[in-house]
């Protein structure tokens, strides 16, 4: 154990450098010892707890609810942000959140691509400054942007504006997100240009995405990508939860197999997969049980949400880990299965 006077000396060092700011060079003249000294006392008052660190988060900034979103689902990160329960709103905020992530992360010369009829994606573009230095990176649509006559410019618009304040290339899927069969989809996939998206599929580096209840959103809807009645009643019974680009999932996370996947025209869930950098932007209670779901399929590795989301989702995997360790563990009797 330190002596008395060492201790002083720690705690008079500690001080001066983190009370009154003064600099390591001027202790080490002041008090006249050497400057690896001060150094190693400064390292010392850590140990021994005379000096503590604490960081207090300034309200609205939620780390901790981070970290754990981080930890407990494997993201590489979790940024979650205060906003109000309307989902316009919601959009907005997590639109702002994930502009200022790509203003601070992209470098200009990646392959980006941006799913469409996303509404929070949207507002991303709407609050993205343009880019400062040369681009060279291209940004590509991932999910077809084709449909009703009226509202079908937006997936090119957005692309293209994205694009554009990125000093990017863009590149367009001049497809609907949703065609009539199989054959009409074989057709446009001989398409030169549809051909030179898809091609870029398995080469992004960064993907923009929204999660997608099985319950369309409202400009989802409008834009005529969409399954009927029944055949989203037929999702539901597969078990389907939601979606990513218009291929979904379970519960689990896992693929969910229909009819219909192969009238869908948008990037694959395992090329989705194999991108460096997955960014789900995507909030709301509506939501929660498709988002728990992508990241349970570990579909996007980043995820920008709510704050009230997020707290549904810790929530949500708690019980749902609890559920399964209560479920007594079966075992093989003269060829039968019974309950333990």
């Amino acid at each position: 154990m330190a002596r008395i006077d060492e201790l002083r000396l720690i705690a008079k060092i500690a001080r001066l450098y983190h009370v009154q700011g003064v600099r390591q060079t001027e202790i080490s003249t002041r008090l006249r010892i050497h400057q690896s000294t001060v150094s190693r006392m400064l390292r010392r008052a850590e140990t021994m707890g005379i000096v503590r660190t604490t960081v207090s988060a300034p309200p609205g900034i939620h780390s901790e609810v981070e970290e754990e979103m981080e930890t407990i689902f494997g993201l590489k990160e979790a940024i979650v942000v205060e906003s109000g329960s309307d989902e316009d709103t919601i959009a907005r905020d997590l639109g702002g959140a994930a502009a200022y992530l790509i203003e601070s992360t992209v470098k200009g010369h990646e392959v980006i691509g941006i799913s469409s009829w996303s509404q929070a994606l949207l507002a991303m573009v709407n609050s993205l400054q343009p880019a400062r230095s040369e681009g060279g990176g291209k940004v590509v649509q991932i999910l077809g942007g084709i449909g009703n006559p009226a509202v079908q410019s937006h997936a090119t618009q957005l692309t293209q504006r994205l694009a554009h304040l990125l000093l990017a290339m863009p590149v367009l899927l001049p497809a609907p997100g949703i065609v009539g069969s199989k054959a009409a989809r074989n057709v446009l996939l001989n398409d030169a240009y549809v051909q030179q998206a898809m091609s870029l599929f398995t080469h992004l580096d960064i993907a923009l995405v929204g999660i997608g209840a099985l319950e369309p959103s409202r400009m989802l809807r409008s834009s005529g990508n969409v399954f009927t009645g029944q055949e989203m009643r037929v999702l539901r019974e597969a078990g389907a939860v939601g979606d990513i680009c218009l291929q979904f999932f379970d519960a689990h996370g896992a693929p969910v197999r229909s009819p219909f996947s192969s009238r869908v025209i948008s990037i694959p869930l395992q090329d989705l997969k194999g991108t460096p950098c997955v960014i789900g932007v995507a909030g709301g209670q509506r939501k929660v049980e498709a988002i728990l779901a992508a990241l349970r399929g570990r579909w996007v590795n980043t995820l920008i949400t709510d704050h009230q989301t997020a707290q549904a989702l810790l929530a949500a995997q708690a019980d749902g880990k609890k559920a399964n360790n209560s479920v007594a563990p079966a075992r093989r009797i003269a060829g039968r299965t019974v309950e333990a």
